[in-house]
């Protein structure tokens, strides 16, 4: 089939709660090609995780997207949760210390997996999860099925949940900010790890991260999210060598490698129940005109590819643009 494998087309995510409606994600569009990997940034309260949480289909309770698509390989998993999705996408989540049951064995918990949405034996299996511990390169493989969590380091369990993403042979694998919990020597050799698996299996990654040297070195394009609104897309080298938003340029501009102190931006993400009219960024950004108040700013096509949501995109930024 040709065509993206995951393209998401405006969608909206809200929570009504007591306080009112909280407003997760709005209008977010993009798409990741077979075999490609796109990286989601911005910081936190900005919806990354709500957005994983519509792929995977484990939203929260009280959610609702009143409009939008999430087409998998073509088919819409947001309104209908086929079993055709199921398997079929792969999640490595954030902290491997959390994410793996203490008191099941690491081969049972892959092999539950497995049982539920793999064709085979029980044997097969078992088989397959051997092959998976050594190509995520597990000592001892075959003893690492009868072994419990508490028995690997942090980097061992990341492996071990990667191998689960991979269990079911998916055609997309979402994680969720996979190295944060990990010391930088353990985050380099998994993320080494990702690139060769995504590579040798042809597969389409989704990458959550907060950290743009880690998008730099996994992703081919990212997409830049504030308060639930793409703010800027394109490919990864394009956007961190020549950021066009305002948020995107101040985000960079706050990175340990381009600033000579820990200066931030100032301000804060609005809270979801109380998102400002207009550009969601403009009560923080340091070139915004009145216009900026009135109605979201949409997506500008810009060559290469890439789109920015900020008609003042040519504005240079004040010297003193961080707090």
């Amino acid at each position: 089939m040709s065509g993206p494998m995951l393209q998401v087309e405006g969608l909206d995510v809200q929570i009504r709660s007591e306080r009112g409606t909280a407003q997760i994600l709005q209008d977010v569009s993009f798409a990741i090609p077979r075999g490609g990997t796109m990286g989601i940034v911005g910081e936190s309260g900005c919806g990354k995780s709500t957005l994983l949480r519509s792929i995977l289909g484990i939203m929260p309770k009280g959610a609702e997207t009143p409009r939008g698509a999430i087409l998998f390989d073509g088919q819409d998993i947001l309104t209908d949760r086929a079993a055709s999705a199921r398997g079929r996408i792969g999640f490595v989540p954030q902290d491997p210390y959390l994410s793996l049951n203490p008191v099941f064995r690491a081969g049972d918990q892959i092999l539950e997996i497995m049982r539920r949405h793999a064709p085979g034996s029980r044997a097969d299996h078992k088989r397959k999860i051997v092959e998976l511990f050594r190509a995520v390169q597990l000592p001892d493989p075959e003893g690492a099925l009868r072994k419990y969590p508490h028995q690997f380091s942090g980097g061992q369990r990341q492996r071990l949940l990667i191998a689960a993403a991979l269990a079911c042979d998916p055609a997309l694998v979402v994680a969720d900010e996979p190295t944060t919990a990990l010391d930088v020597t353990t985050q380099r050799e998994i993320l080494a790890l990702l690139r060769r698996l995504v590579a040798e299996r042809g597969l389409s990654l989704l990458f959550v991260t907060h950290d743009f040297g880690v998008l730099a070195s996994v992703c081919e394009s990212v997409t830049v999210l504030y308060a639930g609104r793409v703010a800027e897309t394109g490919p990864t080298r394009q956007v961190l060598d020549d950021p066009r938003h305002p948020y995107t340029r101040m985000l960079l501009a706050c990175h340990p490698d381009r600033s000579a102190d820990l200066s931030g931006i100032p301000g804060t993400v609005p809270a979801a129940t109380a998102q400002p009219p207009g550009c969601r960024f403009h009560p923080r950004c340091p070139i915004a005109r009145p216009d900026c108040a009135t109605a979201p700013p949409p997506l500008v096509a810009l060559p290469g590819g890439r789109a920015v949501a900020c008609p003042h995109f040519e504005t240079p930024l004040p010297e003193n643009a961080l707090a």
